[in-house]
């Protein structure tokens, strides 16, 4: 039998064995950072992402670890389970008006306001961390890109990728129309009027059916980012939620 040569798999393994020392030393430089840098890590958010993504670089998830020498050392772990609970403290307050969709900037309003002017900065990024974490204990969190940013979604109802456009529809205005989903996207009548239904059903969505014109669904949780309209509490009457 002929031999074979030498395989990809060996080669690979020979990059990594090359590999591995220098991996190890900067892991050593990265400890000796972190160490060396912990109060600005804490306090400092641009800082803490910069760090985050260094850790990446190796593959060493600081957040991976309630214990050990992560969290033990920077309080990071801590501080991002402490943002857990916070971001689920707000969530929880709000869902009955919103049905447990919320814009990524007034959560961050509301958590920033919740930790009071002594507590560590926090910024978006953080927030986003933190709900990442939270999906994976699967009580379901998750985000929707909408407009540059995001809706984080706090309750386990199964939003699909007709769901998420129509509420991408909806962004700028905070409401949209079953005409204004055919025209937009170009989807008949039924789709539009399934999607809308299944956003009631939810909560995420209310019916102002006293419109003029034809009826409105408004997204609870994009009001409080309008600013060129603010709803007034005879229309919040009116919208059946």
């Amino acid at each position: 039998k002929m031999r074979r040569g030498v395989g990809a798999g060996a080669i690979a393994k020979k990059k990594l064995a090359e590999l591995l020392p220098h991996i190890k030393t900067f892991k050593t430089h990265l400890e000796e950072f972190a160490s060396k840098h912990k109060q600005e890590i804490r306090k400092n958010p641009q800082f803490r992402v910069q760090f985050q993504e260094m850790c990446a670089t190796i593959g060493v998830d600081p957040l991976a670890s309630g214990k050990g020498f992560w969290s033990e050392m920077l309080g990071v772990g801590d501080f991002y389970y402490e943002l857990g609970v916070q971001i689920i403290e707000v969530c929880l307050a709000l869902k009955h008006r919103n049905g447990g969709l919320i814009t990524l900037d007034e959560l961050h309003q509301r958590v920033l306001k919740g930790r009071g002017k002594y507590a560590q900065e926090v910024s978006q990024d953080d927030l986003v961390r933190a709900i990442k974490k939270l999906k994976v204990m699967g009580n379901g969190f998750g985000m929707i890109p909408v407009g540059g940013s995001y809706l984080v979604q706090s309750v386990p109802a199964e939003l699909n990728m007709d769901h998420t456009v129509v509420l991408q529809l909806a962004e700028k205005k905070g409401y949209v129309t079953v005409s204004e989903i055919k025209d937009s996207l170009k989807w008949e009548k039924e789709r539009a009027c399934h999607v809308l239904d299944h956003l009631l059903k939810e909560g995420l969505a209310w019916l102002d059916s006293q419109a003029a014109g034809e009826a409105q669904y408004w997204l609870p949780a994009l009001f409080s980012e309008l600013t060129s309209r603010d709803v007034t509490p005879e229309e919040a009457n009116q919208m059946t939620p």
